[in-house]
């Protein structure tokens, strides 16, 4: 016969396998009931689609309890769900049979016109030069494994050599694009800049990218000098400028903005190598003007010039301080030089603090970088910065990257 336990002797176990966070939470969570899911995020699944191709309407026929039969009035809606399938891919070859007409009055040859894209060259489409643009460039994938999935999802047989000859001859579609957009720059009163190097034919050089709300361009250069900055500006000279303190960035506008998000770092450096002085003031403060800019566009004139001052007064106190380690003392001596650029988002609260736009889109390159190695040949690297600029600028309004690409090839829309 059992013995069942008092309150008294019961003993309250936890399961070995559980940490005890694990556990705790484990028991809150049952308390309320049933779990709801994951937290910060609404169950539900994939929603329907507004517009299915087909609908498929199951009724049962008879009961499957006594075989009775079932009319329309014994039915009721039990679930909707859709199932989706992606056809067989096949390309369509169209034959061209184009004549020439030989004229018997004056002997003279007409050729007979064919419909846009039906010319001789390529046999290859703009949607196939679109589409191998965009994997190449934009998930890095190499000539073979490119060619080995057109192969092998879309049965078309494309050499590594046609795919080169392809990206050739589409090049200058994307120069007279950049060269647009490059004109829009040169008229912008803000602009954020920032660099990353590349590899061509096994030598280092440098992506550079000049970007705002509006527009994107990237050059991909041998130098990392000035040099470069004044070949793209072209004499232009805009207001506001956004860039880590790299020599090279410095100058080109009336205002200049330093990327906190790069002073936070160097500060959290300078802790690790042992400053207890300056740098963990310096970083409780960068903390706070990084706080305080995210609402800098719901604040007043008079309220933006009144925290500037507090700051102001605060870095002050920050700068008295006389740190004993050499990061400190590199840390003060720098923002002694800067410090009237680490708040020019106050006075012109359109720009950002933090150059981390101009890091989002430097990130393909670096993933490109990594992938593939670099570049074998300038034009390649070039081709590469006029789809990332295309692709950028797209992206301001919305648009996804491959129909940026179809677009700037000709291709008509789907």
């Amino acid at each position: 016969m059992s013995r069942r336990r008092t309150p008294a002797t019961q003993v309250s176990r936890r399961p070995k396998s559980l940490k005890p966070t694990q556990s705790r939470i484990t028991t809150r969570r049952s308390g309320r009931g049933r779990a709801r899911g994951s937290v910060g995020r609404k169950g539900g699944g994939r929603p329907l689609e507004r517009e299915p191709d087909e609908t498929l309407i199951a009724k049962a026929k008879r009961c499957c309890h006594c075989e009775a039969d079932l009319n329309d009035g014994d039915q009721k809606l039990h679930s909707r769900y859709d199932k989706i399938e992606i056809p067989p891919v096949k390309p369509i070859v169209t034959r061209v049979e184009r004549y020439a007409g030989h004229c018997p009055c004056c002997q003279g040859i007409t050729l007979a016109p064919v419909p846009e894209g039906m010319d001789a060259g390529s046999p290859f489409s703009t949607n196939i030069l679109a589409l191998a643009l965009y994997l190449r460039f934009t998930h890095a994938i190499s000539y073979k494994r490119l060619s080995q999935l057109f192969l092998h999802l879309f049965a078309l047989a494309i050499s590594e050599g046609a795919l080169d000859a392809m990206f050739q001859r589409a090049k200058p579609r994307f120069d007279d694009k950049v060269a647009a957009i490059l004109a829009r720059l040169r008229k912008s009163r803000v602009i954020y800049s920032d660099e990353t190097s590349v590899r061509i034919d096994g030598k280092t050089c440098w992506n550079w990218v000049f970007q705002n709300k509006d527009v994107v361009i990237h050059v991909v250069r041998h130098s990392r000098a000035t040099s470069v900055v004044t070949e793209v500006l072209n004499g232009h000279r805009p207001a506001l400028w956004v860039s880590d303190l790299y020599g090279a960035q410095q100058g080109h506008a009336d205002k200049w903005q330093v990327c906190l998000a790069h002073q936070l770092r160097n500060c959290q450096f300078a802790i690790e190598a042992g400053d207890m002085v300056f740098a963990p003031r310096m970083k409780a403060w960068l903390l706070r003007v990084c706080v305080l800019a995210r609402r800098r566009n719901e604040l007043a004139e008079a309220t933006r010039r009144s925290y500037k001052r507090r700051f102001d007064n605060d870095l002050d106190k920050i700068m008295a301080l006389a740190p004993e380690n050499k990061h400190g003392r590199r840390l003060r001596k720098r923002y002694g030089k800067i410090r009237d650029s680490l708040l020019t988002f106050l006075d012109h609260p359109e720009i950002a603090p933090d150059n981390n736009s101009s890091e989002r889109e430097l990130r393909p390159t670096a993933t490109y970088r990594k992938v593939t190695g670099g570049f074998r040949s300038n034009w390649g690297a070039d081709l590469f910065a006029g789809i990332r600029s295309v692709v950028g600028t797209a992206s301001r309004r919305g648009q996804n990257a491959f129909d940026a690409i179809r677009s700037t090839l000709g291709a008509s829309p789907t």
